[in-house]
């Protein structure tokens, strides 16, 4: 390991770089002006609630900017030295911090086998408690590709799925497979929260994969809409999609 990477994976200089996330993040959010859609969806939120918040891998450090001062918010984040700088931001965001692996694959076997176990135990738990839970549901390494994981967390813990985009107008967009966006100051936000997906617990393949398709169609309908909200046509996959914006919610 390099002198920098030790450096940069130091306590002390994790602990202070969490710091400065938690402030820029701060900042991120009280200068950009956020639409939500649907306009006042508190009510219908709390309807729901304690709920699981899908969203695409590299939205996740501004899940904080989704939660009220009421609500109680859980998140997974890996035990990864990378993963203790977002652990420190999000936690002074109001956020609780679950550190361990997240579930991935159809059943609970196949989330043990791929050492997730511990972690989806814990998110039910969590649900359990009245803790929503925001999850990425990303196939790894496969952008925009929903993973049976999510489904499977909804399944055992009986809470309903809801989509949720994050996104602002101006932002960073990395090279990696997720295209993580960093979100930068002074610009437009956008919230969107799209219809919750209930998986009953004695759901079989066939039906599962078919509420796995309508849960991706759904994530990326509200993340084509969230762009093009903040007026950024560039990030949007379906133009059709993402001018679509849900009626009155139930």
């Amino acid at each position: 390991m390099s002198l920098l990477k030790r450096v940069g994976r130091s306590p002390p200089v994790q602990k202070s770089l969490g710091f400065v996330a938690f402030h820029y993040l701060r900042l991120v959010r009280a200068t950009n002006r956020f639409t939500v859609e649907p306009a006042e969806p508190h009510r219908w939120l709390d309807g729901k609630s304690p709920f699981i918040a899908g969203m695409w891998h590299g939205q996740h450090t501004m899940i904080s900017f989704m939660r009220r001062p009421q609500d109680r918010i859980a998140t997974i984040i890996s035990r990864s030295a990378d993963g203790n700088i977002n652990t420190i931001a999000l936690t002074r965001m109001g956020v609780r911090v679950i550190r361990a692996s997240g579930a991935r694959g159809r059943t609970v076997r196949d989330a043990k086998a791929k050492g997730g176990a511990e972690g989806l135990r814990a998110m039910i738990r969590a649900l359990k408690d009245g803790e929503s839970v925001a999850f990425s549901a990303d196939v790894p390494k496969v952008s925009r590709r929903c993973d049976l994981g999510i489904l499977t967390l909804a399944r055992f813990s009986g809470r309903p799925v809801i989509p949720v985009a994050v996104v602002t107008s101006r932002h960073l967009r990395f090279n990696s497979w997720d295209k993580a966006c960093f979100g930068l100051p002074f610009g437009r936000g956008a919230m969107v929260f799209g219809e919750a997906v209930l998986v009953p617990r004695d759901v079989d393949p066939e039906e599962l994969e078919r509420l796995r398709q309508r849960l991706e169609n759904e994530m990326n309908r509200v993340h084509d809409r969230a762009y093009t909200l903040v007026g950024r046509p560039d990030r949007v996959v379906d133009p059709v999609a993402g001018s679509l914006a849900l009626g009155p919610f139930s």
